[in-house]
């Protein structure tokens, strides 16, 4: 594992401590979660009770800050498969115990229009589709980078080099699930932002430099355009739309010869509390071999495909998933703000062959009370002919200051 990102942060931490004007902001989330699953072909139910700690400090002097911010994760009931503990008779809730550095970073912000951020830190990139946190797992996909964010009027740059990603498996991870996979990561975006929207061009340059995971198979290159942006329709009503394509092939050490295409389109439309989204993602196949269709390895997964999590590796035939959304929100009822309810459907289908591989239906009910946030999850698939039926269960509350 390479450290080389905590060292500039510990110096600055330590620098900033006796510097003059220093501002110390301290900071805490917790999250409580319980998780039932139930999946066909397994003989037991998921039942994961789990609860997450984020305290961290932050030190600010002038265009200057660093932040340091320890996570740990506590399995509070032991029915279910972390992924690490061997109990393959549960289903798989990738929540495992967990204690580690989170995030340790220094950042320069200038006036200028450029940020750069050394360390250990979270990196989101566009819609998070090739490269996020995966925020919703307890233990968070961090990365030991360096990134530097440039913006002058209506152009923009993003480039980031990542020497090593910290993983959702935590400081427990091992084998096939380690807790970092090291690797020359190299992740570049450039916008330009119109009136209409913001045309980006992308590439992600993925190395995942441990045999152990896929024996080098998930390493990958995607080069790519995307397009985002909103109107407003009426007084009260908007219009978003995304549209991305991308071009994959093998990397480095990838013993595959393989190259698939990515496609993403999504209208949405807003009005008077109600929301609506049609979407249709492909993830293209190349040739029916393993790991020669699309993937994404770094992806924030729970955002895609269901929650039900099928689709965290991309089948060989490739992926189509057409979805629609339908919600509901509220400003404040009561002591509650933000009430949100709403309801996905999502057909899944391969893109070599023709096969429908299952259908999932995705129910939401969410609201927040000051630091306080709340929701109730629901994700049912039905299998055809990829996995298997799973109902999922999630009950989150969570707390942030």
């Amino acid at each position: 594992m390479k450290l080389w990102p905590l060292v500039p942060a510990a110096a600055l931490c330590s620098s900033l401590a006796h510097a003059e004007e220093v501002k110390l902001t301290p900071s805490v989330d917790a999250r409580l979660r319980y998780e039932n699953v139930e999946q066909d072909g397994l003989p037991r139910d998921a039942d994961a009770f789990t609860l997450r700690v984020r305290p961290g400090v932050t030190a600010k002097t002038g265009e200057w800050s660093a932040l340091i911010e320890a996570e740990a994760t506590v399995a509070l009931s032991t029915g279910y498969n972390d992924g690490l503990n061997g109990k393959t008779q549960f289903p798989l809730v990738a929540d495992p115990s967990n204690l580690e550095i989170n995030r340790a970073q220094i950042r320069y912000t200038g006036s200028n229009g450029l940020t750069a951020t050394a360390g250990r830190q979270r990196i989101e990139l566009a819609d998070q589709r090739f490269v996020g946190p995966a925020a919703f797992r307890q233990n968070e996909q961090t990365f030991d980078a360096l990134r530097v964010q440039w913006t002058k009027g209506r152009l923009s740059a993003d480039l980031t080099y990542a020497a090593s990603v910290r993983t959702v498996n935590g400081s427990r991870g091992t084998g096939a699930r380690p807790s970092a996979i090291d690797g020359d990561n190299v992740f570049a975006l450039l916008g330009y932002r119109t009136d209409i929207g913001t045309l980006t061009g992308l590439a992600y340059l993925v190395d995942q430099d441990e045999a152990a995971v896929q024996n080098f198979r998930l390493s990958n290159q995607t080069y790519g355009l995307r397009f985002n942006g909103g109107l407003d329709i009426t007084p009260g009503a908007k219009l978003g739309y995304t549209a991305s394509w991308a071009r994959q092939s093998d990397y480095h050490r990838n013993p595959n010869d393989y190259s698939a295409d990515y496609l993403f389109g999504e209208a949405t439309v807003a009005f008077s509390g109600f929301n609506a989204a049609l979407g249709y993602e492909v993830l293209g196949a190349d040739g029916g071999v393993p790991l020669t269709s699309v993937q994404t390895p770094l992806a924030s997964f729970f955002r895609w495909n269901g929650w039900a999590g099928k689709f965290g590796t991309i089948p060989p035939d490739g992926l189509h998933d057409l979805y629609g959304t339908f919600g509901y929100t509220l400003k404040k009822v009561g002591p509650f703000q933000n009430i949100n309810l709403a309801a996905t459907w999502h057909q899944f289908d391969s893109d070599r062959l023709g096969r429908k591989y299952g259908d999932e239906l995705d129910l939401v009910l969410s609201a927040r009370h000051g630091p306080l946030g709340a929701s109730i999850r629901y994700a049912g698939y039905r299998a055809e002919t990829f996995a298997t039926d799973t109902d999922k269960l999630l009950l989150t509350l969570e707390w942030a200051v």
